[in-house]
């Protein structure tokens, strides 16, 4: 029954992924882009992790949590350089 629940999910989060995608290509502001490319970094751990529970091993915990860090870290300086026009003061 879990497997079942999963894979529903893995599918729901591949279509959000999708959409995501589909945001980043057609988004009307540079706003809406960033927007769209932080939420398919979140996208992206999920898929990570649902990976790590139909497979059963904790690696891919450890791969969604590095991807997270990364992608608040490049969210913070994409929104920066697009503010400033510089990363590092």
């Amino acid at each position: 029954m879990i497997g079942i629940a999963l894979r529903i999910a893995f599918g729901c989060v591949a279509l959000a992924l999708l959409f995501n995608g589909w945001r980043l290509l057609k988004g009307p502001a540079l706003g809406d882009r960033i927007v769209a490319l932080d939420t398919m970094v979140i996208n992206a751990i999920a898929l990570i992790v649902l990976i790590g529970m139909i497979g059963g091993t904790a690696t891919y915990f450890e791969v969604a949590l590095l991807l997270a860090m990364v992608g608040f870290v490049s969210t913070i300086a994409y929104c920066k350089f697009i503010l400033r026009g510089d990363i590092v003061e």
